[in-house]
C-alpha cells in the first residue's frame, strides 16, 4: 500500500508533483494515490508539517503538473495509443481499465476530461483515449486545464481547510490512514469484481465448448 504521508515525507513537494504528473496520463501511473496525496498535502500544509510552501504555490504547481500529465497522455494517444487496445493483461494492467475509461469517454465526450479527474484509474486513460479519438487539440486544452485546476487545486484546498477542523487536527494519524484506505478501495473492489466475473464465466465457457 502506498502511504501518501510517507511518500511526501520522503520525496517532498517534488514527489507530489511527479506522482500527479504520472497518474494524470502515463500508463505507469494508474496505480498511484493521486487523490490521497493531494488531500494529504493540503492537510500537512495546514499543520505546517513537511510541506512548508504556501498553499497558493502548491496548488499552482500541482495544477501545472496535472495539466502537463494529461498533455503527455494525449500526445501518447495520438502517436501510439491504438496499440493500447491490443496490450495483453498483466498483474497491474487490465484491458478492463481501458474499457471502463473508453465507455466513460464515449458517454461524456470532452467533459470526461474534467469528470474523470475525480475517478481513480479512469483519469489516467482518459487523456490517452482523447488522443486516440482525434479530439481537437484546442478542445482538449480547454477541458484539460479546467479539469487539472478543479482536481489538483480543489482536492488540495479541501485537505487544507479540513485540516483546520479541531477533530481532524487532533486525529490526523487516523484521518491519514482513512484517506489511504478510501483511495485504494475502489481499484481493489474493481479487481475483485473482475476476478469474480471471470470465474463465473469459465463454467459457461466450458459448457458451451462441450455442446
Amino acid at each position: 500500500m502506498l502511504d501518501s504521508n510517507h511518500l511526501i515525507s520522503v520525496f517532498g513537494l517534488l514527489g507530489v508533483l511527479a506522482i500527479v504528473f504520472a497518474e494524470s496520463g502515463l500508463l505507469i501511473g494508474f496505480f498511484l494515490p493521486g487523490d490521497s496525496i493531494l488531500f494529504t498535502a493540503g492537510l500537512l500544509i495546514s499543520q505546517h508539517q513537511i510541506v512548508h510552501q504556501p498553499l497558493w504555490l502548491v496548488c499552482l504547481l500541482i495544477s501545472v503538473a496535472a495539466v502537463l500529465g494529461d498533455q503527455a497522455g494525449y500526445l501518447f494517444g495520438r502517436k501510439v495509443g491504438p496499440a493500447l487496445f491490443r496490450r495483453p493483461d498483466s498483474r497491474l494492467f487490465k484491458q478492463e481499465y481501458v474499457g471502463k475509461a473508453h465507455a466513460f469517454f464515449e458517454h461524456h465526450g470532452p467533459k470526461a476530461l474534467v469528470l474523470a479527474r475525480f475517478i481513480p484509474v479512469v483519469r489516467t486513460f482518459t487523456p490517452i483515449l482523447a488522443g486516440v479519438s482525434g479530439m481537437a487539440y484546442r478542445t482538449f486544452v480547454v477541458f484539460n486545464v479546467l479539469g487539472g485546476v478543479l482536481w489538483g487545486a480543489g482536492v488540495t484546498v479541501a485537505g487544507y481547510f479540513l485540516g483546520q477542523i479541531a477533530f481532524i487536527r487532533d486525529h490526523i494519524d487516523v484521518v491519514l490512514i482513512a484517506v489511504v484506505v478510501l483511495s485504494v478501495a475502489p481499484p481493489i473492489a474493481g479487481a475483485v469484481r473482475g476476478s469474480l466475473r471471470s470465474r463465473n464465466l469459465r463454467p459457461r465457457d466450458v459448457r458451451s465448448d462441450a455442446t
